[in-house]
C-alpha cells in the first residue's frame, strides 16, 4: 500500500436510503453530491494538497483552517493508504486491467505517517481524471445491497474490494478508473485551541 494522505471530512447521517442497513456510518473518502462525507473545504484553488491531492500533514490543513476560520474541532481526521495499481480499460483492451500510477509531480508529496492509526476499511474510488478523488460508489449507489460492506461503508479485506472490481461492479455504473482505497481514523477526542481555531489531534 502507497501512503497518499490526510483530508478532514465533514460526516453527515446517511443520505442513501438504498444503504445496507448494517451501515451506521459513512467513513468512504470520496466528496460526490450524493455521499455523506466531505472535504472540510474547498481546499484545491489554494493549490496547497499533494500530488495525490490530499495532505502531507495535518498541520497544513490546520494552516488553511486559521487562513479561512474554518473550526475542524467537529471534523475528523482520516489518513489514507492506496494499492499500488489501479484498475480500468486500458487502450483497445476489451477487459480491464490493473497498471501502475504515480502522484503528481507538479505538487510535493511528502507524506509523514501517523504514529497512530485505527484502520476502518478498504474503499474503491473513482479517478476519471488520475488526480484527485471523486465519487466513492459505495455511498452514494446500491452496490451495498449485494456486496459484503462492513458498518463504515467500506469492504473488510482488499481481497474483497480487488474482486469486486474485477466482476466489475463499478464499472457497470461509472466509468472507472478506480482506486482501492485503505481508510484509517486518526487522532482522539481531545481537543486544542490555536489562533482561534480548533481541531482534533
Amino acid at each position: 500500500m502507497i501512503p497518499i494522505g490526510y483530508m478532514y471530512k465533514v460526516l453527515w447521517p446517511k443520505r442513501n436510503a438504498r444503504l445496507a442497513k448494517q451501515i451506521d456510518n459513512i467513513y468512504t473518502l470520496g466528496d460526490c453530491p450524493g455521499n455523506s462525507t466531505h472535504d472540510f473545504y474547498d481546499f484545491i484553488p489554494l493549490w496547497k494538497h499533494n500530488g495525490y491531492w490530499l495532505f502531507n500533514t495535518p498541520e497544513e490543513m490546520h494552516e488553511i483552517a486559521s487562513e479561512q476560520q474554518i473550526d475542524l474541532s467537529k471534523m475528523t481526521l482520516f489518513y489514507y493508504e492506496a494499492y499500488e495499481q489501479e484498475f480500468d480499460f486500458v487502450g483497445e483492451s476489451d477487459e480491464p486491467v490493473w497498471s501502475s500510477f504515480e502522484a503528481d509531480s507538479h505538487f510535493h508529496t511528502s507524506i509523514v505517517i501517523p504514529d497512530t492509526k485505527t484502520f476502518v476499511g478498504f474503499d474503491v474510488v473513482e479517478y476519471t481524471q488520475g488526480n484527485s478523488p471523486e465519487c466513492s460508489l459505495l455511498a452514494c449507489t446500491d452496490l451495498t445491497e449485494t456486496l459484503n460492506i462492513n458498518e463504515h461503508c467500506l469492504f473488510e479485506t482488499i481481497e474483497e474490494a480487488k474482486a469486486s472490481l474485477e466482476n466489475c461492479d463499478f464499472h457497470a455504473r461509472e466509468p472507472g478508473p478506480y482506486r482501492v482505497i485503505s481508510v484509517y481514523l486518526v487522532g482522539s477526542a481531545s481537543v486544542s485551541e490555536s489562533r482561534g481555531v480548533l481541531w482534533v489531534r
